[in-house]
């Protein structure tokens, strides 16, 4: 069977012969998918490289197109969780879940400090790498929920669906088998619990920086672990 890879090399030529210029709308799926000798889901998956790497972008109802994305035209929402880097993520994670934690600050109640509280207790007793990234991933979408914003919370969703795909569950997993799970149990949950006491202190600058340090925190483990591989990968 042949895979995405093995057809980018004649998909681009396709491509020339058929759409040369930016703009120009490529044949139809099935009609390229036989042109290829592939099945359209290994087409599918060779085109989404090409959008990734901007040779075209893909409008619902309307085709695929060579050249980037028009400026102003949405992006499609599949787009911001397929295949993203981790490095991506995290960044994105940087620039958004701080002031998602001030905000929570600014608008916690009594009941919601219990509810945070009690994904912090969570976090902290959870055994294996599955339950740490689940209880994780609860803390994360909790401050969310507590902001009291709905637009907030949906774009951690989106976030969150990009960490249930396997480029990002292969890094983590990296991760934690570096660092092991006395981390996330440990250290992990001691910077959610401090996170939670700038909430409820109502310090909203105080959980933007938490939240802030608690993320550098995971980048630059996530990091460490890359780089230990790189290292056992590279021949003396």
């Amino acid at each position: 069977m042949r895979r995405a890879s093995d057809i980018l090399g004649p998909l681009r030529e396709a491509m020339e012969l058929a759409a040369p210029v930016a703009g120009d709308r490529l044949p139809p799926e099935r009609d390229l998918a036989a042109q290829l000798g592939c099945s359209r889901q290994t087409l599918r998956a060779a085109l989404a490289v090409l959008e990734q790497e901007g040779e075209i972008w893909r409008h619902v109802g309307q085709g695929t197109f060579r050249g980037a994305r028009p400026r102003g035209h949405p992006v499609r929402e599949a787009l911001l969780i397929e295949a993203r880097s981790p490095d991506q993520i995290m960044r994105a994670r940087l620039l958004i879940e701080p002031p998602i934690a001030a905000e929570a600050a600014r608008a916690a109640t009594p009941g919601d400090l219990e509810y945070l509280h009690r994904l912090v207790r969570d976090g902290a007793m959870a055994a294996g790498r599955a339950a740490c990234e689940q209880a994780d991933a609860r803390f994360h979408r909790g401050i969310a929920e507590v902001a009291g914003n709905p637009i907030l919370l949906g774009v951690l969703d989106h976030l969150s669906g990009a960490r249930r795909r396997a480029v990002w569950q292969r890094e983590w997993d990296r991760t934690y088998r570096h660092v092991g799970v006395s981390e996330f149990t440990g250290a992990h949950s001691a910077q959610h619990a401090a996170v939670v006491a700038a909430i409820a202190a109502g310090d909203a600058p105080g959980a933007e920086a938490a939240m802030r340090e608690h993320l550098e925190t995971i980048e630059a483990a996530m990091r460490r672990a890359s780089d230990a591989l790189e290292q056992r990968r590279t021949p003396v």
